[in-house]
């Protein structure tokens, strides 16, 4: 791997159509040391005005059709003031093909969600999303991502971030971590990437120790504004280049502060005239804090023998209390007849269940702190 903990990686995702390339319409860096094997997102609005060389002040995400993943790299080098070192580029396909290939991911849809345009894509774009914890696909977990509603970009990059969240818990999953460089090496023959195989089988291995750590995903600070009718976000790009620091792992010294505040000068007085602020509290989460993944001593576990097999239950209670989880109470259930042994594991928890000795189905509950194992007539000493 090259120099250095800390490896920022420039993460655009387009939609690309015939004879078009595409925008950047997903774009973040994120950043992952290496030493301390912590992870952190930095969402980039695509509607954030920029500078982008030879084109003046644009969209960001215009960049990538203006000048590919080259111009894109020197734009948001040139707003945030420190090199990347890799970048990775994703159609929208590469990505659904990506979440089935982990199995879907776990997503708690916060509302209804229906949206048509009959011009986009092959026959047009659906999305028909009702809210609730589920599991989603490849192309479910798509058009969750590209849901927009009155929340504009806002919106959308708390989906985003939520997506990302839920992909890096299943792909820390014991399910999944066996066959995570199969995945890797599999997924970048469909990626636009100067990233080694090495370097991101290396960072996949990684994910599990991450997750645990908690991910902190933020927003480039900014504010709202409109000129002629076009909506854009606002760089603060003292506050962004302090912000960026923070996430490295390293301090903000004078010479960088003095950099920004020069640079902050030419953005304000590049603002054209007529440019307003947006009216109005359009929050974004400047600091979005993930919640730490729980250990198997976080969960409670009750084991029901519904079995009709003497000592099922005690033998099933061992395994588990072997594993570190909590095993509240051991006795027997409402019947003797249940075939398949079945653990109904908090939402936030399901994974810790995985890779049991016994035979077993692994149902999400509600969550909370507390699971249920019913023992069936499959279990096996």
């Amino acid at each position: 791997m090259a120099a250095g903990p800390v490896k920022k990686i420039m993460v655009v995702g387009i939609d690309p159509r015939e004879n078009d390339a595409g925008r950047g319409d997903t774009l973040f860096l994120a950043m992952v040391d290496t030493k301390e094997k912590r992870g952190t997102i930095l969402s980039i609005p695509p509607d954030t005005r920029a500078a982008i060389e030879g084109k003046g002040y644009d969209k960001i995400n215009h960049a990538y059709a203006l000048g590919g993943e080259v111009l894109t790299q020197q734009t948001v080098e040139a707003l945030l003031g420190t090199p990347m070192d890799y970048y990775l580029i994703a159609d929208l396909r590469t990505v659904a093909w990506a979440v089935d290939a982990i199995g879907g991911v776990d997503i708690d849809v916060e509302k209804r969600m229906y949206y048509e345009d009959p011009w986009e894509e092959n026959g047009g774009l659906i999305i028909d999303l009702y809210p609730g914890r589920q599991h989603l696909d490849g192309a479910r977990a798509m058009a969750y991502v590209r849901y927009r509603d009155d929340e504009g970009d806002i919106g959308r990059l708390g989906r985003q971030q939520k997506f990302l969240q839920a992909v890096l818990t299943k792909a820390s999953s014991a399910e999944v971590i066996p066959r995570l460089p199969e995945v890797v090496e599999d997924m970048r023959k469909f990626l636009q990437t100067n990233m080694p195989l090495h370097d991101m089988v290396e960072m996949a291995q990684l994910l599990p120790t991450i997750r645990e750590q908690g991910l902190t995903a933020e927003v480039l600070p900014g504010r709202p504004g409109r000129w002629e009718g076009n909506g854009y976000w606002l760089p603060n790009i003292e506050a962004a280049r302090e912000l960026l620091a923070r996430q490295m792992g390293v301090a903000f010294t004078p010479a960088m502060k003095t950099a920004a505040e020069n640079l902050s000068k030419q953005y304000q007085a590049s603002l054209p005239h007529g440019l307003a602020d947006v009216e109005g509290t359009l929050r974004l989460a400047a600091e979005v804090e993930v919640e730490r993944a729980p250990k198997p001593q976080d969960v409670q576990v009750r084991v029901l023998n519904e079995s009709g097999v003497t000592g099922a239950a005690a033998a099933v209670a061992k395994e588990l209390q072997e594993k570190g989880f909590t095993v509240v109470s051991v006795g027997n259930g409402d019947t003797t007849a249940r075939q398949e042994t079945a653990i109904m594991a908090p939402a936030r928890a399901v994974d810790l269940f995985y890779g049991m000795t016994f035979p077993c189905i692994i149902i999400s509950a509600e969550d909370g702190s507390q699971a249920t194992v019913r023992v069936g007539r499959d279990f096996r000493r």
